[in-house]
């Protein structure tokens, strides 16, 4: 037996308004005398549109209660000035302190990360934190392998790399990982279309919510070449679950530095028609 879908209504708060009609995504809630139903149960995505846009708290849904939802408080969404400075505030962390993280403040930062928005309301991310420090010293002699297998045969993107490569063989640097005590995978079913992007958008969330716990992070961005080449030696250390694929990856840690200004970037360009 499947979970049952349904909306349940109150009918003495209910005032027929139609909001939640008008932002059902899959667009099958009608609005009656009787008050909002599901015109199609089937094809909902349980996002919970529905009883969050109610100003009346006269919805409910079995899949995605009142109960569960949280009351926006005064003052958000945040000032403009603010949020600006917040997203700004992000910063590629590529060095660390040796400290590990507690278990517990890597739950609250994926706990946060699971709400960032999916496809259809998809959601299907998990997470494998990897630790260990012979671990993340593999996985970084594998992606140099794989990074000279590119040099080797010449692949037009890999020569400006090449130095980097060279710098980890005679010195041990780690270009890898950076030294970071841990490895965050975004994991989704192999056969979704859009798990990478879920793993993406997800990710994001963790980034950006990171430094709110004195954490820094950055993309593992030649661990995902790597491992999205399905380069086998370093597929093999990873020991990914059955039906699962990586859908992204990110170092985190305790910065080592603070930085003390927001950076600028290339000026916008857009077109508006």
């Amino acid at each position: 037996m499947g979970e049952k879908i349904a909306i349940l209504v109150n009918s003495e708060k209910c005032t027929r308004c139609g909001f939640c009609a008008e932002v059902c995504p899959s667009g099958i809630i009608r609005v009656s005398e009787k008050g909002p139903e599901l015109t199609w149960p089937k094809a909902c995505i349980k996002c919970g549109h529905c009883v969050a846009v109610c100003p009346h708290a006269a919805l409910d849904h079995t899949l995605n209660s009142l109960a569960s939802q949280v009351e926006i408080s005064q003052g958000f969404p945040l000032e403009a000035e603010t949020a600006e400075r917040f997203l700004r505030t992000r910063r590629s962390i590529r060095a660390y302190k040796g400290e590990t993280v507690p278990s517990e403040t890597i739950v609250r930062l994926l706990n946060v990360a699971r709400l960032a928005p999916s496809g259809g309301n998809s959601q299907g991310i998990s997470y494998l934190v990897l630790s260990d420090k012979a671990v993340m010293k593999g996985i970084s002699a594998r992606v140099i392998d794989w990074l000279e297998e590119q040099i080797r045969q010449e692949v037009a993107w890999v020569k400006p790399y090449a130095g980097m490569a060279k710098i980890y063989r005679e010195t041990g640097y780690d270009i890898v990982l950076r030294g970071a005590p841990h490895l965050i995978l975004a994991l989704a079913a192999a056969q979704s279309p859009i798990g990478r992007d879920n793993g993406r958008y997800a990710l994001a969330y963790a980034e950006l919510f990171a430094p709110s716990l004195g954490l820094g992070s950055c993309w593992a961005g030649f661990f995902e070449m790597a491992a999205f080449a399905n380069y086998q030696p370093l597929l093999d250390l990873l020991n990914i679950p059955e039906g699962k694929a990586i859908a992204g990856a990110i170092m985190l840690g305790v910065p080592k530095y603070r930085y003390q200004r927001l950076v600028e970037r290339n000026p916008l360009e857009v077109t508006i028609r």
